[in-house]
């Protein structure tokens, strides 16, 4: 038994298709075929449940893969503690984000980062908070900047800024002559949201309570509901008339549309505000790269303005 074949187990659990989990594990679908099925001879006993159109893993199977997964942050552990006794700035740091925060921070920060610690490699990538939870929590990844709130066992959360909600409109739209916006302004507005997963949009839904009666009748109603995959693409669809959007203030840079095209009016609302933050596992042993990304990351431009 080898940490190779509990690597294999682990993602063909998380695929449930041999190809994506031969992908995953960068070897080809024979290799992992052929090693996950010694495996399963060495322990005689099948750890999965095969057909032409499902692979799932057996009672006894989930229990053994669960354990794998428990080896296997173990010994990433071991390969922390190792890194950390070499130098603790000197290997790569993988850093995710999710996508309502990376755009407009990563560009802020990561030169900022290579500056004061160019021995470090970076890896960054931006995902919805469920998959950066589960990513940190099996050492893909080594810090996480999430919203609040997030509770995670055994994951310590450092807040790093606070920014408050705009809505962005066109400049001739009646609610422009406002000095600020309230919830109640935006019950008759066509409101542009992001899709199911992304945090942001369940924290819009939390600061406009109204919205969600919108959507609760979108089926029955004349109204209508129009989401999009990221916040450039709302701005995109406010800039072709599609209707109004709720953004965080790092997202609302509007030099690409031109002058006067779009604007901007603060939201008023006591959940308006999102507290954005850094979280990392507690047994993570290389103090000084995290106090080094925290840094950079609150002496960046967005934090600095938030």
């Amino acid at each position: 038994m080898t940490l190779t074949e509990l690597r294999y187990i682990v993602a063909l659990n998380q695929t449930q298709h041999f190809g994506k989990a031969a992908e995953k594990c960068f070897v080809s679908q024979p290799t992992l075929s052929v090693a996950i099925k010694k495996l399963e001879e060495e322990l005689d006993v099948a750890l999965f449940e095969r057909s032409r159109s499902q692979v799932r893993p057996t009672a006894i199977g989930k229990q053994i893969i669960e354990q794998a997964q428990t080896v296997l942050d173990q010994a990433n552990q071991i390969q922390e503690l190792a890194d950390l006794g070499k130098d603790p700035l000197g290997s790569t740091l993988s850093i995710g984000a999710i996508f309502t925060v990376g755009p407009y921070l990563f560009p802020h920060f990561v030169p900022r980062l290579q500056k004061s610690t160019p021995n470090m490699p970076l890896y960054v990538e931006e995902n919805y908070t469920a998959v950066l939870r589960e990513k940190l929590r099996h050492g893909e990844l080594d810090a996480i900047v999430i919203a609040l709130p997030f509770n995670e066992p055994d994951v310590v959360t450092q807040t790093l800024y606070e920014e408050t909600f705009v809505v962005l409109l066109p400049a001739d739209h009646s609610l422009a002559k406002s000095s600020n916006i309230t919830p109640k302004q935006l019950e008759s507005e066509q409101v542009l949201l992001l899709g199911e997963g992304h945090c942001f949009r369940d924290q819009v839904l939390d600061a406009c309570p109204n919205l969600k009666k919108v959507l609760s009748n979108a089926h029955d109603q004349l109204q209508s509901v129009v989401e999009g995959s990221s916040l450039e693409t709302l701005k995109h669809m406010v800039a072709s008339g599609l209707g109004i959007t709720i953004l965080p203030e790092s997202a609302a840079q509007l030099s690409q549309y031109g002058n006067g095209l779009l604007c901007t009016r603060p939201l008023i609302s006591s959940a308006s505000t999102r507290s954005v933050a850094l979280a990392w596992r507690a047994s993570f042993p290389r103090h000084q790269a995290i106090d080094a990304l925290s840094l950079a990351i609150k002496q960046s431009a967005v934090a600095q303005s938030a």
